[in-house]
């Protein structure tokens, strides 16, 4: 009994390890320079993510802001991600992202889905998602790094 006790329990380790590294491998898509994005690499942080277009006014100027926002949490447990509206892909969302001067990671495809994020018809519009991938912010119009820094700060201490 005390073998197959054994045999089981290593099954079982095996087992969780495996489903511990796919989870971790677990595509999210790319980036504008078309490197992958894993589901482990955003797992346990709190995101902001940034629906944006090239022709929204304060969606330009709300860029500086978030790129601000990306380098202040950049070590802390925040990730600043950006999805175009209009849906661009590959080349398309490279040249959009770089002639708009973004710095933080633009996601091709679209998060909604995996975060149950509601289609807004307003841009520019900003989710705050927790750590546990839940939503915690929908936040209509243009928003500056301070603004947001409050925000997340109150949302984090209400964790």
């Amino acid at each position: 009994m005390g073998a197959q006790l054994q045999v089981v329990i290593r099954s079982v380790i095996g087992i969780c390890a495996c489903l511990i590294l796919a989870g971790c491998g677990e595509d999210v898509g790319v980036d504008q320079s078309g490197r992958k994005v894993t589901a482990g690499s955003l797992e346990g942080q709190w995101l902001v993510i940034n629906y944006w277009a090239e022709w929204c006014a304060p969606c330009r100027t709300e860029i500086p802001e978030l790129n601000a926002l990306a380098k202040q949490f950049k070590e802390r447990s925040v990730t600043v991600l950006g999805v175009n509206f209009d849906g661009l892909q590959g080349e398309e969302l490279r040249k959009a992202s770089q002639a708009l001067g973004i710095e933080f990671t633009v996601l091709e495809q679209d998060p909604a889905a995996r975060y149950e994020l509601p289609r807004s018809e307003v841009l520019p519009v900003t989710y705050i998602i927790d750590s546990q991938g839940q939503v915690r912010e929908r936040l209509l119009g243009e928003q500056t790094a301070a603004g947001l820094t409050a925000r997340l700060k109150t949302l984090q201490a209400g964790e």
